[in-house]
């Protein structure tokens, strides 16, 4: 649990009011380490990173206006924690799966003070894989979807960017998920659709695929939207 100097300089970050609604700044934190922090203009609060790492501070590209109080909610590729901090301002109950920049992801949901369950592991076919992220490699376990699921204790929404991995679920862990927000991927940056994953998403769910990418378009198919019918 967080010291009270943490919250007390927490909260100190969300009423610091930056020019224009948006930038970064620079304090000295409780123990006298000075450090960058990035403030968006809804007032989440990130550590502030080299351009190398490649942060990720806002998602407009995913919806996530209908995410209920009840809902547990399965953010895998969490990164900074953009999506899974806003999250946690909702619901009771969200878990992120990270495994490249866990620290950071730790420290953000500490900065927000919002309760975020995290899993040091990234979606695959449960073989451990070399994973690198800007400058970061890690040699991390994968889980598959139904493990992760069962770690979260349930999953109602679920969050997805993993880079091409999403393609290793197996239809048959999507049931009971009401809502997916999902970016898919394609070679280079991931392997080929996974025929079995489109059918079942066309049989079971009513669906929008954006594809206007947030970044850039190399190897991105879109954002999928889908709920359950």
């Amino acid at each position: 649990m967080d010291s009270l100097p943490q919250l007390r300089f927490s909260r100190f970050l969300h009423r610091w009011k930056a020019p224009g609604g948006e930038a970064p700044v620079s304090l000295t934190d409780m123990s006298g380490k000075r450090q960058s922090f990035y403030r968006c203009r809804d007032e989440t609060i990130f550590v502030k990173v080299p351009t190398s790492l490649f942060p990720v501070y806002d998602v407009p590209a995913y919806w996530m206006d209908d995410i209920c109080k009840e809902d547990t909610v399965l953010d895998i590729g969490a990164n900074m924690g953009a999506f899974c901090i806003r999250a946690a301002r909702i619901s009771r109950s969200v878990v992120a799966v990270e495994p490249v920049t866990v620290d950071l992801l730790q420290e953000n949901t500490r900065l927000n003070c919002v309760e975020v369950k995290v899993i040091a592991a990234a979606l695959g076919d449960g073989r451990p894989s070399r994973i690198q992220w800007g400058t970061r490699s890690v040699y991390s376990k994968t889980c598959p979807l139904q493990e992760l699921i069962t770690l979260a204790g349930g999953c109602d929404f679920l969050k997805c960017d993993c880079e091409g991995a999403e393609w290793f679920i197996d239809p048959a862990d999507l049931t009971g998920i009401r809502r997916i927000e999902m970016e898919l991927h394609q070679p280079p940056i991931g392997p080929l659709p996974n025929p079995r994953l489109l059918e079942y998403l066309g049989q079971h769910f009513a669906f929008i695929l954006d594809r206007i990418p947030t970044h850039s378009p190399l190897g991105q198919l879109g954002i999928l939207h889908a709920w359950r019918r």
